[in-house]
């Protein structure tokens, strides 16, 4: 039994990089596509497996949306839980979207809170103020969703120092 799983492991990850090749290749023939690609494999945190599955989540939005109604939509946006005078729970993440967008984004704010300076700072800016290093990385994922939705809106490269001013 332990060999026919590894078995199928091994046939899952070369159909993963089959399906990986095919999505470059696919990439490469479309300009506009191999400049979103090069635009978010720019952010320190971001390499060829987040990008194409970002891509694949992101490209698909329709065109006017705002920053705010991306955050929404990646179930980014915080849930408030208030009833009558009493009870008033703290806010938490609605989840209620698209859960292939946060799992996407989720590798790319850990990597990016450890090798940016700009993404650490800011991650250590909420740690100081009281939040749970989950809750401050949720932040990261958010404001980095923000910052890929102005990158694709302006066709513009990333930008850490305005990701967060850090304090001299």
């Amino acid at each position: 039994m332990l060999r026919d799983v590894k078995l199928a492991i091994s046939q899952l990850e070369k159909r993963i990089n089959c399906l990986s090749k095919e999505a470059l290749v696919l990439i490469g023939k479309h300009p506009e596509l191999e400049r979103a690609f090069l635009l978010l494999t720019g952010i320190k945190g971001i390499a060829q497996t987040s990008a194409i599955a970002l891509m694949g989540e992101l490209l698909l939005l329709p065109q006017g949306l705002s920053h705010r109604e991306w955050v929404k939509f990646a179930g980014l946006d915080p849930r408030a839980f208030d009833s009558g005078k009493s009870v008033h729970k703290q806010a938490r993440l609605s989840k209620v979207g698209n859960r292939h967008i946060r799992s996407a984004l989720y590798m790319p704010a850990l990597s990016a809170k450890q090798h940016d300076p700009y993404v650490k700072a800011y991650f250590q800016h909420l740690v100081d103020n009281g939040k749970k290093p989950l809750q401050a990385l949720c932040a990261v994922m958010r404001k980095l969703l923000h910052a890929i939705h102005g990158m694709l809106k302006h066709d513009k490269p990333f930008d850490n120092t305005r990701f967060y001013a850090i304090p001299a």
